[in-house]
């Protein structure tokens, strides 16, 4: 039997363009590139700037139902179709979020696509890439190293130890970092308090960084986080502190959007890469509207499932950047839709019929919830070689009672050539139904109300409960004139619920707000239900023990 190459194999194996061809694809000029390597190069603030006035592409949202360990192949079927657009003669390209350190040395692995779909130089792109994370980690942490310093030396804006909101910051799955205590060792180590760290994609520093229009808004945002209370509870924020500027040096070159290819040498964008279980889950602003600017058609992707990531994108980034998405893409697999039907993940190579109708329920929910946006939707159905017709007739007939159309597609397979079909109807699509593109609530709504609203709607909840020291925290930042601010929800991705176990579509539960984080610059709330966490921990074989180099200076083991 003749082995099939590893994601990284393929990788590795693909016939690379040097970037600055890739930017002739787009009529880059050379001199507005800024290389990394041969590879990949960021895109130069002179150009970004020179793209002002020119009309918007077609913006298509690739999402996914609730993942599971069988897989959907979201960033995979993002790559797919952006290669299937090119190869029907679309000028298309496609945004990605960069992958993060954690999850490619934890158990979900990098970010950039799979099989004959992806996006290269992979190594370097899952590992440190452009250096853009580094920045933003280093930005995040030299304001927790100017808090204690500023409280050391006087604490002139009489910042209470006891309510710093700002933790520290690492790309890491490192759960022994939760929960610190800082400042030990003696008055010349500063003063002992409690903190710990997040990881560094569910930062504020990235949620401002993938918002931010410009780099002078990237200042204004930093300046106005809040860090900190007073002794009589007044806000501190970083521009009370004088450290914007020095931030946003920081994260100067690092705002420019990087530009890679697929392994069919098409353009990408790969920039930002908040999670969508703890953040908002979207590529950055400044590159989704930059490829806007350079292409007809622009895929682009959001984290996890679309309860989290699409609601998200919707909710938050289309709602301040001013973008209008004309078309959903909403993946599944057969094996997937088994697993919320109840099989055993090492039964799901076997035909089961009534196994994926079973699990539908999932996908059906999710279309109802992207039918609350108002922009036209169809499913993908990201294929497997152990994928039955029977199987695949199950899920379109599902469908077609939704009046959604249903396709199948070999990307992972085939690259773009098994994306045409998918690619066409997308197309189609967007030709005939015009997006009539809405937020799920009215900035007015309280921010109680937001929550209960997406638990209700998106959800399937019957209520949000919460202690009254959570409710007095929404009913204070309602006060304080918040309650505008869209919610970004932190929840599991694998269910509906807040129980990660609970899958298919369950409906009637309570969803359990444990704490509420007020993200001043971001201009959003971070409502953390369940038993979510911010900094995500390794599982007992962690993908690491598989990464190497090998004798000919290779890296291996990545996926």
């Amino acid at each position: 039997m003749k082995k099939v190459p590893s994601d990284i194999e393929i990788a590795q194996a693909a016939k690379k363009l040097p970037i600055m061809k890739i930017a002739d694809q787009l009529g880059i000029p050379n001199e507005n590139l800024i290389p990394y390597g041969h590879d990949k190069a960021k895109i130069s603030y002179d150009y970004l700037e020179r793209l002002n006035g020119k009309p918007n592409g077609k913006l298509i949202l690739v999402t996914a139902i609730s993942p599971t360990p069988a897989g959907e192949g979201k960033t995979t079927t993002t790559v797919g179709l952006g290669d299937g657009l090119c190869a029907i003669g679309k000028k298309a390209m496609i945004c990605l979020r960069e992958p993060s350190l954690g999850p490619c040395f934890g158990m979900k692995g990098g970010a950039a696509g799979g099989g004959y779909a992806q996006v290269i130089p992979m190594t370097d792109i899952n590992l440190h890439f452009t250096g853009d994370f580094h920045a933003i980690g280093a930005a995040h942490n030299l304001l927790s190293a100017v808090i204690d310093n500023h409280i050391h030396w006087d604490n002139e804006l009489n910042i209470d130890p006891r309510r710093i909101s700002w933790r520290r910051v690492v790309d890491m799955n490192d759960r022994a970092l939760r929960d610190i205590t800082t400042g030990l060792g003696g008055p010349g180590n500063g003063v002992p308090r409690q903190s710990g760290f997040d990881i560094t994609v569910a930062s504020e520093i990235m949620a401002v960084f993938c918002l931010a229009t410009s780099l002078e808004d990237l200042r204004t945002r930093i300046g106005k986080i809040t860090v900190a209370y007073t002794r009589d509870r007044k806000p501190v924020t970083v521009s009370q502190l004088k450290v914007e500027g020095a931030m946003t040096a920081l994260l100067r070159d690092a705002l420019q959007p990087n530009l890679v290819q697929t392994l069919e040498n098409n353009p990408a964008l790969m920039h930002g890469g908040p999670f969508a279980n703890i953040a908002h889950g979207c590529n950055s602003v400044m590159a989704t509207k930059t490829a806007l600017k350079l292409a007809d058609y622009v895929v682009t992707e959001a984290g996890f499932g679309a309860d989290l990531g699409a609601e998200k994108f919707f909710d938050i980034k289309c709602r301040k950047a001013g973008l209008h998405p004309d078309a959903v893409v909403l993946v599944a697999t057969t094996k997937a839709l088994k697993m919320h039907g109840g099989v055993a993940k090492s039964d799901l190579n076997k035909e089961n019929v009534d196994a994926v109708i079973a699990g539908c329920e999932n996908l059906g929910r999710h279309i109802r919830n992207i039918g609350q946006f108002g922009v036209p939707v169809t499913v993908a159905i990201n294929h497997f070689i152990s994928d039955t017709d029977a199987e695949h007739e199950a899920i379109s007939k599902y469908c077609a009672e939704f009046e959604v159309e249903c396709t199948v597609s070999s990307h992972w397979e085939l690259g773009g050539k098994g994306a045409i079909a998918l690619s066409e109807r997308v197309v189609d699509m967007i030709a005939r139904h015009k997006s009539q593109f809405r937020t799920l609530y009215p900035d007015k709504m309280t921010l109680w109300d937001k929550v209960r609203h997406i638990a209700r709607s998106i959800y399937g909840a019957e209520d949000v409960i919460a202690d009254k020291k959570v409710r007095a925290q929404f009913a204070q930042f309602q006060e304080e004139g918040y309650g505008r601010y869209p919610v970004c929800m932190a929840k599991t991705q694998y269910s509906f619920s807040t129980d990660p176990l609970l899958l298919g579509a369950p409906s009637g539960h309570d969803l359990p707000v444990r704490e509420v984080r007020l993200a001043t610059g971001a201009e959003f709330v971070v409502v953390i239900c369940g038993e979510i966490m911010t900094m995500p921990g390794l599982p007992r074989k962690p993908a690491s023990e598989n990464i190497s180099v090998d004798e000919n200076r290779r890296i291996t083991g990545l996926f």
